[in-house]
């Protein structure tokens, strides 16, 4: 199969009736959301979906999509590439009680007016989702390492504190 560009937005149930599959790319420049929250830039995002209609009647999306970002490293503040792969399955929905009745294995999506789902936004979407909470190096990689980092040190003194509910218990004890 040739990889060309994913579409911006499909039709589902068009698509899921006549069993398309895409494979393909989603240019990383298109991507503003993720790339603003990348150190560097975002590359162009491999795709595979397969669009379908599962044994339930249900409309399906089913796909993967990986791309390496370059992010910050949080405890020695270099740049580092990583990979980020999402495996995702839609159903499109209109209403709540369809969102409430779809099975656990479909995350629900919205249409739009003309009853097409934005692709780009909802890899987008996932992408941004599964990027790490705190980026960091693997321990081996990082300059850092495994060091603790220390900001501040407690004074002892402040330890012998009394405590505020000592009150509470002589009242509880009468």
């Amino acid at each position: 199969m040739q990889t060309v560009k994913i579409p911006v937005s499909i039709d589902p149930i068009r698509a899921a009736s006549s069993g398309l599959r895409y494979e393909g790319y989603v240019p990383g420049k298109q991507l503003k959301r993720l790339s603003e929250l990348c150190a560097g830039d975002c590359s162009d995002v491999v795709v595979s979906l397969e669009c379908g209609v599962d044994l339930q009647g249900i409309v399906y999306l089913r796909g993967k999509a990986v791309t390496e970002l370059t992010l910050l490293c949080q405890r020695c503040m270099t740049q580092f590439t990583t990979e980020v792969t999402v495996d995702f399955c839609f159903s499109p929905c209109r209403t709540e009680a369809e969102i409430d009745e779809l099975p656990d294995a479909y995350d629900p999506i919205e249409c739009n007016d003309i009853g097409e789902v934005r692709l780009h936004q909802l890899i987008e979407d996932e992408l941004i989702v599964a990027m790490p909470i705190i980026p960091m190096h693997e321990d081996t990689d990082c300059s850092q390492g495994s060091k603790d980092v220390v900001v501040g040190e407690i004074d002892p003194a402040q330890e012998e504190r009394p405590n505020p509910f000592a009150v509470l218990e002589k009242l509880k004890s009468k």
